[in-house]
């Protein structure tokens, strides 16, 4: 799974994504840097060295064009959304070997770059109505686009969850969205990862029938000889 952007840097790639859609191939650093007003092309190359560290692209440097976008959906209605059955302690917040399904979902759903799913387990991630079973439907956000009462997936000293975020002066309130449990405070110079930010449940309200087994076809018999 990429890290998540930076709200500039969503926005690029964002563009990036819809330059290929319209030309079949992708914009020179100068066409990014008149889109968002960014003079040095310096502070372009930059960016895109961002998106690739977090693994959301490759460059070749070299070219003014050499980009290459990664594990991004082209399809213009919708977008492969993978399904997480687990969200690692140590180690990548989700590691590709916890993808148990990848859905196709409409963009209008989705919106930005980067979303996921993750299968709901236990009482401390029940919340709002949400119950064990159901997909919660999360994009990939840097902790600063965070706002007051966001609910969020979260890793806090190893400990991955979801929590309900608040900012208080240079410390960090994680309220759990199941009232049953207590809340978590977090320290500036403490150790909190956020990995994304919830932005709706995924019901299925009855398992699909399975389709039926194909009947076994029976050889045909040899013709008789003489």
């Amino acid at each position: 799974m990429p890290e998540p952007l930076t709200s500039l840097e969503r926005r690029i790639l964002d563009y990036l994504v819809d330059y290929l859609r319209q030309n079949t191939y992708q914009p020179s650093i100068r066409e990014i840097g008149r889109r968002f007003d960014i003079k040095s092309t310096k502070t372009v190359s930059e960016y895109l060295q961002s998106l690739a560290e977090k693994g959301w692209i490759e460059r070749d440097p070299s070219r003014s064009r050499g980009v290459r976008l990664l594990t991004v959906d082209m399809s213009p209605r919708t977008v492969s959304v993978p399904c997480f059955a687990r969200v690692a302690a140590t180690g990548e917040p989700l590691p590709r070997d916890a993808v148990i399904e990848t859905y196709e979902l409409d963009r209008k759903l989705v919106g930005a770059t980067g979303a996921f799913l993750l299968t709901v387990t236990g009482e401390q991630l029940e919340y709002d109505g949400c119950r064990a079973g159901d997909l919660l439907l999360a994009e990939a956000v840097a902790e600063e686009e965070l706002e007051n009462g966001d609910v969020i997936v979260v890793r806090v000293g190893g400990a991955p969850t979801v929590k309900r975020y608040h900012r208080r002066g240079g410390e960090v309130v994680l309220e759990p969205v199941n009232a049953d449990y207590a809340p978590t405070l977090v320290r500036k110079g403490e150790d909190l990862t956020v990995i994304g930010r919830v932005l709706g449940v995924v019901r299925r309200l009855r398992a699909p029938v399975p389709a039926p087994a194909a009947p076994a076809t029976m050889p045909e018999e040899e013709p008789p000889t003489d």
